[in-house]
């Protein structure tokens, strides 16, 4: 599929399925309705928006990332090669973890509890989908490239540091990974020393 009609099936995938889950399902189910449960409210209503803008970021740059490959979200017009790129490189799943945050930003931006009982089913909806047919799907379709990518990226918590395509380190051995530095005499691996652990030089008395 060329680039530009990869972005606009994107763009129109994105505001169709986001629109009915995030806007008209909420709507529907009575739950667009400004609430303060608690006094000064307000301030967890900016949170909520800000929420919401956050989660924004990683749908879009998801949808760019799609579009740069040749594909879009779409299942039956995915890239032929597999997006690890962009907010891919944190998460394996930002678009579901970026829709995630919207509706936590929903729950507060409404002060509704029944938008909060709607955002875990929606979760547990998306965690299924992932785990029994996304996954098993690019296992088949990517191999030991998917598999390695796998290991190393989390599916709901993003990495601190970005993946490296390459980087064979799960991401709980990357920062004990990056305490290790070659050795210059023996040319193999060795632990830096922390602070810690260094003798003490004898001060001057």
């Amino acid at each position: 599929m060329r680039k530009p009609a990869a972005a606009v099936v994107s763009v129109a995938w994105g505001v169709a399925v986001g629109g009915t889950f995030a806007c008209l399902l909420p709507y529907l189910l009575n739950e667009w309705h400004f609430h303060r449960p608690l006094p000064y409210w307000a301030v967890a209503q900016a949170a909520g928006g800000l929420l919401i803008c956050a989660g924004l970021v990683p749908l879009v740059r998801s949808f760019v990332e799609f579009a740069k490959a040749d594909g879009t979200p779409v299942p039956v017009a995915s890239p032929p090669r597999l997006v690890v790129s962009g907010p891919y490189r944190y998460v394996r799943n930002p678009i579901y973890v970026g829709f995630l945050a919207i509706l936590l930003g929903e729950v507060l931006l409404f002060g509704s509890s029944g938008l909060l009982e709607y955002a875990a089913v929606a979760w547990c909806i998306g965690a299924a989908a992932v785990r029994f047919y996304e996954e098993p799907t690019l296992a088949r379709k990517f191999g030991a490239e998917y598999q390695d990518y796998r290991r190393a990226v989390r599916a709901w918590v993003p990495r601190l540091h970005p993946w490296m395509p390459g980087e064979l380190t799960g991401p709980a051995e990357h920062d004990e990974v990056q305490a290790r530095a070659p050795s210059p005499a023996k040319g193999g691996i060795t632990w830096r020393a922390s602070k810690e652990s260094r003798p003490a030089r004898p001060g001057r008395m």
